[in-house]
């Protein structure tokens, strides 16, 4: 697979960074021309990834920097969110449907079931008190999911 472009962007960890990123993430994939779906989703799995960071890593603190990445090619993106925040203690429990470690913010703990069913693939490391790393990718135009 040949890389073709990549780009790295670091924000603050506040709220309204959010739609930032998802903006950047969408915008930096649109000369592989994927359709709108590709780009809704690529947006929708961003927008989980980087709220996670703020609400979790970071316990809406607006302390903490996170770190964009994403590498373009040919017929796919990968996509990294970065936090050094306070990490995740059972990432398998985490990613189970309807968890949250946040009730009281009535928190729907379906952030990583969207990342999984939006992205083509999600793999989440994390060390406690050191943060979390996001990586997904999409393939763009997979014909093999409309047979």
């Amino acid at each position: 697979m040949k890389l073709i472009n990549r780009m790295k962007l670091e924000f603050d960890a506040i709220s309204i960074n959010e739609a930032f990123a998802r903006s950047v993430a969408a915008a930096f994939c649109v000369t592989q021309n994927p359709d709108m779906e590709d780009i809704n989703d690529i947006k929708t799995a961003v927008s989980e990834a980087v709220t996670n960071a703020i609400v979790h890593g970071y316990e809406k603190s607006g302390k903490g920097i996170i770190i964009l990445e994403a590498e373009l090619y040919e017929n796919q993106v990968k996509i990294t969110i970065e936090d050094t925040g306070k990490g995740i203690e059972n990432i398998e429990e985490a990613m189970q449907p309807f968890y949250t470690s946040k009730p009281e913010d009535e928190r729907s703990g379906m952030g990583f079931t969207v990342m999984q069913t939006f992205m083509t693939s999600l793999s989440v490391t994390s060390e406690k008190n050191k943060g979390t790393k996001i990586v997904m990718t999409k393939k763009f135009n997979d014909v093999s999911e409309e047979n």
